[in-house]
């Protein structure tokens, strides 16, 4: 059985593992991203490879990345914790180094393409999936395929401004207003508490212990990612909605959304509006990845 190579880039670390052609991840790691440049990188990623290699037929180097990807040239563009793998062609850099065929694509789309070769999403023809953390972002997948959009913006949903347009509305994104990060600080504003003091798993752990103000701050947190749901549902109707991010694993916060989806409702506003949660959480970037290398036409 063939055999790839599969990195997940992140700010923080890239996860790699040789998987075969089912998903099965046969054996893996994560190092710390280097910080050092571009030079660094490619260099820590050839080593990883050619180290597997002395024990696998590696067919080929799948990657999952940050910011807006050019899945046909490989090119980066946006903006990452990783500036250095902006504005290059990745893949064509890579496959110098390597000798290997490369691919590359966006990391929010490769989560979406895992749940939809193996996970939640599979026999589902069109689905969303929105992955909920610092910020919000996810991706739109019909016929296993992702709708990217003109300008590589499809499913950048965090962007929907959901506060009065009148009053700075760049400042009431998704994003801004129902992201982990938003919670948080909505509860450090309430409790008048310096500025990181909490983050959204404090929250909820407050709020387990009775705290009143954290209760009230995530009650506001359902209602907001309710309200974007809502949006989406109407303005693309998909079988599936998905969420994913670390916050996804809690069933409560799933059930708390669906609540609120459930109000949503009158003589008019008719559907029933419901998210599940996403299958996978670690490796779902790299089964995405896997699955965007072997599909690729």
């Amino acid at each position: 059985m063939n055999s790839y190579m599969v990195f997940d880039i992140g700010g923080t670390f890239i996860k790699y593992a040789v998987m075969n052609e089912r998903g099965l991840k046969l054996e893996g790691g994560k190092i710390p991203t280097p910080q050092e440049g571009l030079e660094s990188f490619l260099e820590t990623i050839t080593e990883i490879t050619n180290e597997y290699r002395q024990g696998f037929e590696i067919e080929g180097i799948a990657i999952s990345s940050p910011g807006a990807v050019n899945v046909i040239n490989g090119y980066i563009g946006g903006s990452s914790a990783i500036p250095y793998i902006h504005g290059i062609s990745l893949t064509e850099l890579i496959k110098e180094r390597t000798g290997l065929d490369v691919s590359i694509e966006n990391d929010a789309n490769c989560a979406a393409l895992a749940e939809g070769w193996i996970g939640a999403a599979k026999e589902i023809d069109y689905y969303i999936c929105i992955v909920i953390g610092t910020g919000i972002g996810g991706s739109i997948v019909m016929n296993h395929t992702v709708l990217r959009g003109a300008t590589l913006q499809g499913g950048e949903f965090g962007y929907m401004i959901m506060g009065d347009p009148l009053r700075n509305p760049l400042k009431s994104t998704w994003s801004l207003v129902a992201s982990t990060n938003a919670l948080a600080k909505e509860a450090e504003h309430k409790k008048s508490l310096e500025n990181g003091t909490l983050n959204g798993e404090k929250v909820f752990r407050m709020a387990e212990e009775g705290d009143p103000i954290a209760k009230e701050c995530i009650t506001l947190f359902y209602k907001r990612l309710a309200a974007g749901i809502y949006n989406i549902k109407y303005a693309l109707d998909p079988e599936k909605i998905l969420i994913g991010g670390g916050i996804s694993k809690r069933p409560d916060v799933i059930e708390g959304i669906n609540n609120e989806l459930k109000l949503l409702k009158n003589e008019i506003s008719t559907p029933d509006i419901s998210v599940e949660p996403c299958q996978f959480d670690n490796d779902a970037n790299l089964i995405g990845a896997l699955h965007h290398f072997l599909t690729r036409k």
